[in-house]
This record gives structure tokens, C-alpha cells and sequence, in this order.
């Protein structure tokens, strides 16, 4: 299963990993249009990003939510109803929606932002 690692004891907070993933597809630089965020507390920084563990496939009424080959949950945009019920849901919190998009959107692990991570807070796994 492809997913991201995170080490949240290396990163400085920098923003490239959330600028490079709302840029690459949303085309605009927006840490809430990211699907990898940055979370600060108490002077430290927790990265908070999908671990595709498919909890959210379950709550999907309309099953828009599916697995691909290489273990990666994604969101069929066409088959969404934007219902919001797998972000509400999803337990760990890595499912996110934003008011100018009609549907949710999650990390699908492209490894854009582990490229971009200058302190290699960031790698991607095949588990």
C-alpha cells in the first residue's frame, strides 16, 4: 500500500508540502486547499496527512470512495454527492472539504510533497 511517512520531529513548518499539493491540484497556493497539513501546537509541528487506512470507505453511502491498486483510497468526483459524511467521520481527521470545492478531496499519496520537504520530514512508502 503507497502511502506517506511523516516525522513530525524533523519539520520546521516551512508550508512548501501544503503550498506544492494545493498548487499542483487546485492551482492555488492555499494551506486549506491542501491535503497534507501543518498543524502547530505548544511549539511544535504535528504533520497531519491521510494514512489510507479506508475507514471512510465505509461510511460512503453513494460509494464514491474506492481503493486502487496500489492501496490508495480515492474519491470518484463523479460519483460524490458532497454530503460530507467521510470527512465528519473520518477519525484522525484527514479528509478535508473546502467551500469553493463541491466535493471532499484526501491525500492520494503522489509524493509531490516529500519531493518538496527541504528537511526529509516526508517520505513515500509501497507497505
Amino acid at each position: 500500500m503507497r502511502k506517506l511517512i511523516v516525522d513530525s520531529n524533523k519539520c520546521t513548518g516551512c508550508g512548501a508540502c501544503e503550498e506544492v499539493c494545493s498548487k499542483t491540484y487546485f492551482k492555488v497556493a492555499d494551506k486549506y486547499k491542501s491535503a497534507i497539513r501543518i498543524v502547530k501546537e505548544e511549539g511544535r509541528n504535528t504533520i497531519n496527512v491521510c494514512d489510507q487506512c479506508g475507514d471512510c470507505m465505509k461510511m460512503c453511502s453513494p460509494m464514491a470512495l474506492s481503493r486502487s491498486a496500489n492501496g490508495v483510497v480515492k474519491i470518484a468526483k463523479d460519483t460524490c454527492v458532497g454530503c460530507l459524511v467521510c470527512v465528519a467521520e473520518c477519525l484522525r481527521g484527514y479528509m478535508y472539504y473546502h467551500d469553493d470545492l463541491p466535493v471532499p478531496f484526501k491525500c492520494v499519496a503522489c509524493g509531490l510533497c516529500f519531493k518538496s520537504c527541504p528537511v526529509g520530514a516526508l517520505s513515500l512508502a509501497d507497505a
